[in-house]
């Protein structure tokens, strides 16, 4: 049995792949929902992209996907065109999954090879598999596997930085669709309601996401203080007073971005039965991590 830690873009990308080729597999996700940081938010009539902003295909393979993903395309104001998903980015991940064996709620706690095979400790049992595919990330590693795994050490030199996101209603005229300035405190700036499929009548609806520097000092603070030191740059930068927002909320990402990747698409194990990945092996993109999972499928259909 193969079993895939973690529902993100390259946990699905791999069970995907290995679904229609015929081989099933179990997705194991400590979540509620799936995608990882392809992800939506919703709060009552509102919804907020509040983790990847768009994807775009470099490869053809990967924009041969895409057409299969419930995408549509999103004008950036400046000129560019992304993809965005319809009516969500998380519908990406949805139709990405759709069919496969997803098991929410599932937080497996450590990772071990007992030689018959590897267990899987999780808060409520075990499972067992003879092949997984670990798509956490990289930091997270060493408490599922321990310190002194030596795929631990391979990953050493990986960074991922943190992303402090601001979801924001407000009543006013909307300046501009995307703002991008990577010395701001608001490195990103999107009208989300610009986006094929979203909500109207709610407002302008803002998400704001800061860069790396911002969310270092701010990380650790309460979401509503996270909130409180935000908000006031976004009015400032859409020329707006306090008075004009409707609802307004963040998310805090942990690992958000990747600034040093590892290099390869993946990690293996010498006997073949163990296998790391993710955006985390490649570099700070959603195809990085579809990638990198439809790789370590390939490489398990190749075993037989």
């Amino acid at each position: 049995m193969i079993v895939i830690i973690g529902s993100g873009m390259a946990g699905l990308a791999c069970a995907r792949r290995l679904a229609d080729a015929g081989q099933a597999s179990i997705v194991l996700d400590k979540g509620r929902g799936i995608g990882g940081r392809v992800a939506t938010r919703r709060e009552g009539p509102m919804q907020f992209d509040h983790g990847a902003q768009f994807v775009n295909a470099h490869s053809a393979e990967f924009a041969a996907a895409l057409r299969h993903l419930s995408v549509a395309d999103w004008p950036d104001g400046t000129g560019r065109t992304h993809h965005v998903g319809v009516a969500g980015m998380s519908a990406i991940a949805k139709a990405l999954g759709a069919g496969l064996d997803i098991r929410q709620k599932s937080l497996v706690t450590r990772l071990h090879h007992d030689g018959d095979g590897w267990v899987l400790d999780l808060e409520n049992g075990s499972l067992r598999a003879t092949r997984v595919v670990v798509t956490v990330p990289a930091p997270q590693l060493a408490g599922l596997l321990g310190a002194d795994h030596p795929l631990v050490a391979e990953v050493a030199p990986v960074r991922l930085a943190p992303c402090l996101t601001l979801m924001a209603a407000v009543e006013a005229p909307a300046p501009f669709i995307t703002l991008k300035n990577p010395d701001d405190p608001l490195s990103w700036i999107a009208l989300d309601s610009s986006k094929s499929g979203r909500p109207q009548g709610c407002g302008a609806l803002w998400v704001a996401q800061a860069n790396e520097a911002f969310s270092v000092a701010h990380l650790e603070k309460s979401l509503e203080d996270i909130t409180a030191v935000i908000l006031p740059l976004l009015c400032e930068r859409l020329g707006v007073t306090p008075d004009r927002v409707i609802h307004a909320a963040s998310h805090r990402w942990r690992y958000a971005r990747v600034t040093q990747a590892l290099g390869q698409r993946f990690l293996c194990s010498a006997d073949g039965t163990l296998y790391l990945g993710g955006d985390w092996c490649i570099g700070p993109r959603v195809e990085a991590a579809w990638t990198s999972g439809t790789a370590i499928a390939d490489a398990l259909l190749a075993q037989g």
